[in-house]
């Protein structure tokens, strides 16, 4: 948590817009938001604990169409805090009494995401260590055992033992199989029964109650593997011991409760266009009325133990076509005080998103093509003929924002990644011209580009 606090103190809002920007273009509203709300968090750790607790997260809904970069931006705000993040949509869950999943689940996932946060960042600290004793147990089966009643001098032992130890730095053992015995890891087949939706927590692991005993206990299996699989496996297992669990559920559990971002996706969907009606609507309401103490703040059971929500923000997002944000219940609106609507994407955002990220498209199909020693260079005007297929495709069809560009890329080089291993020509000059002969037959027949592009 420590490590987490120190982080954010380190990012202002600006900071934080910032580096947004360089994944996400524009959208300058929504991100100046999740900023303002991720410094708050480091804020309240630091006023006077009397007035702590009674500080909670303003809660924010995006609005926008799809493809604009509503979960990108709560995606990368989590990743920039180190901050244990789920993303959930809001249509997937059900009344009680319903078949479907309760709203609970959202919070137990979270917890399984800090667990596994703070596991893998407590494994980081101890590889080293690990990695020795791991060595030394490969070692100790890679020597031959004494006879029964002999001892061999000391000296002589340890010899032997540093000329092998060279030999497993060097790599010439690697051709060599040693026998372990390693913990079987499967299913629990108490937990693959009860499971299902609702049931996520009753699944016991029966093996852990009763300290590896009987049939529910852990296992072993022998299994001959060659000498660098062995150093692995016996590294992943001496980390395992190394790491303190019930440490490391203590901190992820307060890292949920004080870090942790819940994105509610599609929150439109479960909002009444009319309030006492029948049908689907009163499904609707009932969600958001199972949704609602959980933002409010209530406790929650997980197999960690019971985990608070009070601090925990809260980011909804939905397009809103049909319904508005005032469809919704009043309490949960309530809940969610900040309102940020996000620009639909023009054709100069399209074109900057092709080009400007970190992780442009243009980018990962150019490593992509490098694999294979090809070298693809995109001109500006093929970027800009891109942009334009995919608005005008956008405009004709369904709206889905950047996500059309995804499509659009993936046709226009389709054939050069499928004979890429045997292409002749290891350069592509990607131009406008050559952009429009690879697509411009999709873009004239309607019915054809509805189904393809």
């Amino acid at each position: 948590m420590a490590d987490s606090l120190a982080r954010m103190a380190s990012l202002t809002p600006p900071q934080i817009v910032a580096e947004l920007d360089r994944y996400i273009v524009g959208q300058r509203a929504a991100k100046r938001a999740v900023a303002i709300a991720l410094r708050n968090r480091w804020r309240r750790q630091n006023v006077d604990p009397g007035l702590r607790d009674e500080i909670t997260p303003k809660n924010i809904i995006l609005i926008g169409p799809t493809g604009v970069g509503k979960t990108e931006i709560a995606r990368r705000l989590a990743k920039l805090a180190q901050a244990p993040f789920v993303k959930v949509e809001a249509s997937k869950f059900t009344e009680v009494g319903y078949v479907g999943r309760d709203v609970d689940s959202m919070v137990r996932d979270l917890v399984g995401v800090a667990v596994q946060l703070v596991k893998n960042e407590e494994f980081a600290k101890v590889q080293t260590r690990a990695r020795e004793l791991a060595e030394e147990r490969v070692l100790d089966l890679l020597l031959p055992q004494p006879a029964i009643g002999i001892r061999p001098p000391a000296a002589a032992g340890n010899e032997t033992r540093e000329k092998m130890r060279a030999m497993l730095h060097a790599g010439t053992l690697d051709d060599r199989e040693i026998e372990l015995d390693l913990a079987e890891r499967g299913p629990n087949p108490f937990v693959q029964v009860f499971s299902g939706a609702g049931l996520e927590e009753m699944g016991m692991n029966l093996g852990e109650m009763l300290g590896g005993a009987g049939p529910f206990g852990r296992k072993t299996k022998k299994r001959r593997v060659p000498v660098p699989q062995a150093r692995d496996l016996l590294h992943e297992e001496e980390a395992q011991k190394l790491v303190d669990m019930e440490k490391v559920t203590r901190e992820a559990v307060q890292r949920a409760e004080q870090s942790g971002i819940i994105f509610i996706d599609e929150i439109d969907k479960i909002a009444s266009r009319e309030r006492g009606g029948g049908g689907p609507d009163v499904s609707r309401e009932g969600v958001q009325r199972d949704i609602l103490p959980i933002v409010e703040g209530s406790s929650v059971t997980t197999k960690y133990g019971a985990v608070r929500t009070d601090h925990m923000l809260f980011i909804a997002s939905g397009a809103f076509h049909v319904s508005k944000p005032s469809d919704l219940i009043p309490e949960l609106q309530g809940r969610f005080p900040i309102r940020v609507e996000l620009e639909s994407l023009r054709r100069e955002d399209l074109v900057r998103i092709l080009t400007e990220p970190q992780n442009a498209l243009t980018r990962q199909y150019a490593a992509l093509l490098a694999t294979e020693g090809i070298e693809v260079t995109f001109q500006p005007d093929a970027v800009d003929e891109i942009a334009r297929i995919a608005q005008l495709i956008n405009e004709r069809a369904e709206n889905i924002g950047a996500r059309r560009l995804s499509t659009v890329m993936e046709r226009l080089l389709d054939d050069v990644s499928f004979d890429a291993a045997d292409r002749l020509e290891r350069k592509l000059l990607v131009d406008a011209k050559f952009v429009r002969q690879r697509l411009e037959v999709l873009i004239e027949d309607q019915d054809l580009a509805r189904y393809i592009l």
